[in-house]
């Protein structure tokens, strides 16, 4: 069995960024959401792989940068970008998950002559509640997902810690990106679950309405983590999206 490389490792201001490397063809940048790690990636790795360079991001306070204080989406924008420019690297297809999509977007805001396409599953940036009031709806978002992923979940989540998870749930709720989707002239594909019950689905309509241009995908059976409840779906989507003359062929 091949040993996988080990993760690069990025140090700004005393922060380490943990980025993993893999496939080949045009770069693709993946960052996961909140309490997430590299393995929420786990169904939608080889399918990617086999067409693009992938950089598996695990943010700060998450997964491999467990340990540290996490950072907020501005910050972690900001940290993601400093990356890419001192990788130099142009042309960079995104997909972000839940807070993940959340800090997409404002990667976006910062480095979009640098981004060629972005992929929002399940994205906050429009959610208006108290943390408290989202934290009461993760067992239903838990009931409505894939059962056999509840062990990952809720070791990332132990892994983070409960001060991270709290932190970086009120501050992805305080940051309301509304006047930001606007300004994005990126080709865009917004994907759903339908019975999203952390991110509901009329917000997925709403982020792709107030994006000039997006496409706008609800996945039937899929929940909050909507690459792990149908991940044969969501592969298919996101490959016609980044690859539209393979997928014409």
């Amino acid at each position: 069995m091949p040993v996988s490389p080990p993760p690069l490792v990025y140090r700004s201001s005393g922060r380490r960024l943990y980025v993993r490397r893999s496939g080949s063809g045009p770069p693709l940048l993946l960052i996961h959401g909140l309490s997430g790690s590299r393995h929420w990636w786990r169904y939608n790795l080889p399918a990617l792989e086999a067409r693009h360079t992938v950089y598996v991001v695990e943010l700060v306070g998450y997964g491999r940068g467990w340990g540290q204080r996490s950072l907020g989406v501005r910050e972690a924008a900001r940290l993601i970008g400093d990356w890419l420019q001192a990788q130099d690297m142009q042309q960079v297809a995104v997909i972000g998950h839940s807070m993940g999509g959340h800090i997409a977007l404002r990667l976006a805001e910062l480095e979009q002559a640098r981004l060629s396409r972005l992929v929002l599953a399940c994205a906050s940036g429009l959610l208006h509640q108290r943390w408290w009031r989202m934290a009461l709806r993760l067992p239903g978002a838990v009931v409505t997902g894939r059962p056999g992923f509840l062990p990952v979940i809720l070791a990332d989540s132990l892994r983070a810690g409960l001060p991270n998870l709290i932190r970086s749930s009120r501050d992805l709720l305080r940051d309301d990106v509304a006047d930001l989707l606007p300004t994005l002239h990126l080709p865009t594909l917004v994907i759903w679950g339908e019975r999203d019950v952390l991110v509901p689905l009329p917000l997925g309509r709403a982020l792709a309405q107030g994006i000039p241009g997006a496409e706008f995908l609800s996945v039937p059976g899929a929940g909050h983590v909507v690459m792990v409840d149908r991940p044969a779906t969501f592969n298919r989507a996101v490959l016609d999206f980044l690859d539209p003359q393979a997928a014409a062929s």
